[in-house]
């Protein structure tokens, strides 16, 4: 591993994609696989300013021991003390901000009770949800990035002994993050510009629907909630600090009319939901909701996933990505859901997001489902766009522009 980049990494993700400001409280969570990124992201973060850094620790091993041998009541039951420990630091005067570093094996749970893990997974979210507000309202900085722990680098590179996984992985975590540019932030500012351009281009044709098709038999119509906006690149919090939620990104998305989606859409990736795959997936949607699905691989966690709650079966984002992303161009196939979403257009079973609707970080819930934004439990994204995916638009005096030809950007 080029120790270099990894600091450059880690201060690029920390003093740019997360954007600490000082005195803030930073909270960081992190595999105890991968201690060496952790330290240099709490070195980054007091090096910004921060007032104090908190790592959380994760382990995928653990997880799985719990979710095998606890009892499903006793996993339900949290304490008052694992929301407050977020919360304390997000209603500090001075503030807070968070980074979450993925690096779980995509298979880590295979094999097990998929329901009881569905459950278990449901009753912690909704358990942690007031934090969880605090993030999908823009309330605080938040960004998520990855790094390449051994089990996952085994998925991704089989035929490598995992040692060499862990360093092609890395390789290629440098070049899709453009760390491997030498200079991070200038090429992440040329990248936030152009993306900005396309999402201001968006917005300006005030449009009512997209059309999506490819010759995989996609043929999907998606109506935009009321008030809808396109975001992309970089975020704002409710402070006015400027972020980057994700660590890469390549997409520009928007809010579905949670009543408007119609037609079918087949995956052109994999999935992993729960430490599992779901694989040659596809789903029928009338109305909003789904009303038929499929996979040719864990069909039942599908079906799980799409029975969550009930709005589970309908959409929250709608997300346009280029299949010419440096994700795609690299070929790897990386089973994780923050790279694979950044190679192709994507959408989102579940809860949308209240920054996507003109006003809508101070509606309530039942505010924003009137503007036709899902609320739900999840919010799990799956790959849609292929090389061949053709995207039109239809605006609200009834004109039709081009947006993608042949899975790439048409402006």
């Amino acid at each position: 591993m080029n120790q270099h980049y990894l600091q450059l990494y880690a201060d690029f993700v920390v003093k740019v994609g997360v954007n600490v400001r000082p005195r803030q409280n930073f909270i960081v969570r992190c595999p105890v696989t991968m201690p060496e990124f952790a330290h240099a992201c709490v070195r980054a973060g007091y090096e910004a300013g921060a007032k104090r850094v908190i790592v959380r620790w994760e382990d995928d091993k653990l997880t799985r021991l719990h979710m095998e041998l606890a009892q499903e009541s006793d996993l339900c039951e949290l304490k008052p003390y694992e929301l407050r420990s977020y919360l304390d630091y997000a209603e500090d005067p001075d503030g807070c901000c968070t980074l979450a570093i993925h690096a779980e094996d995509p298979e880590a749970l295979a094999g097990l009770d998929a329901a009881k893990v569905n459950r278990v997974n449901l009753a912690k979210r909704t358990f942690m949800k007031p934090w969880q507000e605090y993030t999908m309202n823009d309330r605080v900085q938040w960004c998520v990035v990855a790094v390449p722990a051994p089990g996952w680098a085994a998925k991704v590179f089989p035929d490598l002994p995992v040692e060499q996984a862990v360093e092609k992985l890395w390789e290629v975590i440098f070049d899709v993050c453009r760390v491997s540019t030498g200079d991070p932030v200038s090429a992440w500012k040329e990248h936030v510009a152009k993306t900005a351009a396309r999402r201001d281009q968006l917005n300006a044709w005030n449009l009512d629907r997209v059309h999506i098709t490819s010759g995989n038999g996609t043929d999907l119509t998606v109506g935009i909630a009321q008030d809808a906006t396109w975001e992309g690149a970089s975020s704002k919090s409710e402070r006015g600090i400027e972020f980057i939620a994700n660590v890469p990104t390549e997409e520009v998305f928007c809010a579905p009319d949670r009543n408007r989606v119609d037609g079918i859409v087949y995956g052109t990736k994999p999935y992993v939901y729960n430490g599992q795959l779901i694989e040659g997936w596809h789903v029928t949607f009338k109305d909003g909701q789904v009303v038929e699905h499929g996979a040719e691989k864990n069909a039942n966690l599908l079906a799980e996933l799409l029975s969550t709650d009930e709005n589970a079966n309908r959409i929250g984002e709608i997300a346009l990505v280029p299949a010419s992303s440096p994700i795609n161009r690299s070929g790897v196939l990386f089973f994780n859901t923050l790279f694979d979403e950044n190679a192709a257009c994507h959408i989102a079973f579940g809860a949308g997001y209240p920054t996507n609707i003109r006003g809508g970080a101070s509606m309530t819930r039942a505010q924003l489902m009137e503007k036709g934004l899902n609320d739900s439990a999840i919010h799990e994204d799956v790959m849609i766009g292929a090389a061949d995916s053709q995207i039109t638009g239809i605006t609200k005096s009834g004109e039709e522009v081009t947006i993608f030809t042949d899975g790439e950007w048409a402006f």
